[in-house]
C-alpha cells in the first residue's frame, strides 16, 4: 500500500521561492517565478542605478560647494581640498549603504566584518596605511601648504595638492611628481617659502692685489645696487678667508622670498659690474708648467 504524502503550499512569496531556487542552482523556473524575480529586483537595480547617478551627481555638488565656501573664508588651500574629498566620499559612502539596504543587506553587520578583516588588511597594506597615517600628520601639523615650494624626498618643487596617501609636487621645469606621504614624514622636510623673505648669497674671491677696504667698499655699492633688495635687514659684506688663488669674500643682501631668483641674477650682474670698474681682478684658477730639457749642461 502506498501513501501519498500531502504537500503544503510555501508560505513565501514567490520571488524568494525563485530566488531560493536561483541560489540552490534550480534553474528550472516557471514563467510566474520568472516574472515575479523581474517585477521585484528589476525596480530595485532601477533605483540602485538612479540613486548611484544621483549621488554622483550630489557628490560633485557637495565638493565644489565646499571648496567654494572655504575659498570664500579664506580658509587654509590645503584643508580646503581635502575637505572637499572628503565631503565627496561621504555622499558616495552613503548613497552605497542605501543600495545595499535595499537589497536587504543589513548595513550594521558591515562593523564586525570590517573589524575582523581589519588585522588582514593591515598586513597586507602596512605600506599603504603608513602612507595613510603619514597623510593626516602632515594635514595635522602642516609643515607646509599647497604653493609652498618644498625640498622633500629629494625632489623640488612647488607642492599642488596633499592627499592622504600621497602629495604631488610640480618641479620648476613643469614636471608632476607623486610622492609617497610615508617618504615625505619620515625624511627632512625643507619649506623654502616659508618665510616672506629670504637671504640671498654671492660668493666671490679677488686677487691678491686688490685693497681690503676698497674692496669690501665696492661689494657693498653692488650689494646696495641690486633690484629688489631691502635694507632691513642690512646687506653685509663678510670676509670668508684667504685661498690658495684668491681673496674670498661673501655678498649678502634681503629681499622677498617670491624674488628670489631675480635678486640672485641682478646680485651677480652687480658685483661683477663693479669689480670691474674698479678695475679689481676675479682670478680664476690656472696652471704652470716648467718643462725641464733632460741633458741639457
Amino acid at each position: 500500500m502506498f501513501i501519498l504524502a500531502e504537500t503544503t503550499p510555501s508560505t513565501e512569496p514567490l520571488h524568494v521561492d525563485a530566488a531560493n531556487k536561483l541560489l540552490s542552482f534550480n534553474l528550472r523556473l516557471s514563467s510566474e517565478e520568472w516574472v515575479a524575480l523581474a517585477q521585484y529586483y528589476g525596480l530595485r537595480v532601477a533605483f540602485v542605478l538612479v540613486l548611484l547617478i544621483l549621488a554622483w551627481t550630489i557628490a560633485g555638488w557637495a565638493s565644489h560647494a565646499v571648496k567654494v565656501s572655504l575659498r570664500r573664508l579664506r580658509f587654509d588651500e590645503t584643508l580646503t581640498l581635502f575637505l572637499a574629498k572628503l565631503a565627496w566620499w561621504g555622499v558616495i559612502l552613503l548613497a552605497a549603504l542605501a543600495c545595499l539596504s535595499k537589497f536587504g543587506v543589513e548595513t550594521t553587520s558591515f562593523a564586525a566584518v570590517i573589524g575582523a578583516a581589519g588585522l588582514a588588511v593591515g598586513l597586507a597594506f602596512q605600506g599603504t596605511l603608513s602612507n595613510f597615517a603619514a597623510g593626516a600628520m602632515l594635514l595635522i601639523f602642516r609643515p607646509f601648504k599647497v604653493g609652498d615650494v618644498v625640498n622633500v624626498a629629494d625632489n623640488l618643487g612647488k607642492v599642488h595638492e596633499i592627499e592622504l596617501f600621497s602629495t604631488t609636487i610640480d618641479t620648476f621645469d613643469n614636471r608632476r611628481i607623486i610622492v609617497p606621504n610615508g617618504k615625505i614624514y619620515g625624511s627632512v622636510i625643507e619649506n623654502i617659502t616659508f618665510h616672506s623673505q629670504r637671504r640671498v648669497d654671492v660668493d666671490v674671491g679677488v686677487g691678491y692685489a686688490a685693497d681690503i677696504d676698497e674692496t669690501r667698499r665696492v661689494l657693498g655699492e653692488a650689494a646696495r645696487a641690486a633690484e629688489g633688495i631691502v635694507l632691513d635687514p642690512e646687506p653685509a659684506i663678510i670676509l670668508m678667508g684667504l685661498g690658495g688663488s684668491s681673496v674670498d669674500w661673501s655678498v649678502r643682501v634681503w629681499g622677498a622670498t617670491s624674488d628670489y631668483l631675480d635678486i640672485k641674477q641682478s646680485l651677480l650682474r652687480e658685483v661683477k659690474n663693479q669689480l670691474d670698474a674698479a678695475d679689481i681682478e676675479i682670478p680664476f684658477p690656472q696652471l704652470d708648467v716648467h718643462m725641464d730639457q733632460v741633458g741639457a749642461g
